[in-house]
């Protein structure tokens, strides 16, 4: 679980990053723009703006299961949030069982075989001057396959805490640091 959760982390980190870059890459094509329509030529550039495209799905992935790692996640806390640590385990240990572990499965299913002829085929941009799809592509499975990854780690946390063991890290400490209780 620790190796899971610690590779989630980087990469969530990386996301991070990510995300500043994307920004940098919208004001580099918006500048461009700018300066071509004062210039009276177009200076717009389709691979920066499939850049940007890109850039926004691989943080979006790649945040998924830093997001899950964090319990960072929309979460409908009707009753959740009234539930001891037990109740609280039993729900993620079978909404992860039930509905996580084979949704990740389903999504690595379904998206592989379009990967696999994406990269068979070295598919690119149709536009003039785009980018290599095949990678994006490729990443897709790649993301589900993290997610997965976290999802195995969090019902096994589960599962721990709904046995009654001791939590497997200190989620619950963060948590309630971060609500103002001092941690346990």
């Amino acid at each position: 679980m620790r190796a899971i959760d610690a590779l989630s982390s980087f990469l969530g980190r990386a996301a991070a990053w990510l995300g500043l870059l994307m920004v940098g890459v919208a004001v580099v094509a918006a500048l461009g723009a700018k300066v071509g329509e004062a210039l009276g030529r177009p200076m717009q550039s389709v691979a920066l703006d499939e850049l940007q495209w890109y850039l926004f799905s691989v943080l979006f992935l790649l945040a998924g299961p830093w997001a899950l790692r964090e319990d960072a996640h929309v979460r409908v806390d009707v009753l959740y949030g009234r539930l001891s640590a037990r109740g609280k385990a039993w729900i993620d240990l079978v909404g992860g069982v039930v509905l996580l572990i084979p949704f990740a499965l389903f999504a690595i299913a379904v998206t592989w075989p379009t990967a696999m002829e994406s990269f068979r085929v070295r598919e690119v941009s149709p536009d003039a001057g785009g980018l290599l799809r095949w990678p994006l592509e490729l990443f897709v499975p790649f993301a589900f396959g993290l997610l997965l990854l976290q999802s195995v780690a969090e019902v096994a946390r589960a599962g721990s805490v709904a046995l009654g063991r001791p939590p497997a890290d200190d989620r619950e400490d963060r948590r309630r640091t971060a609500e103002g209780a001092p941690p346990r």
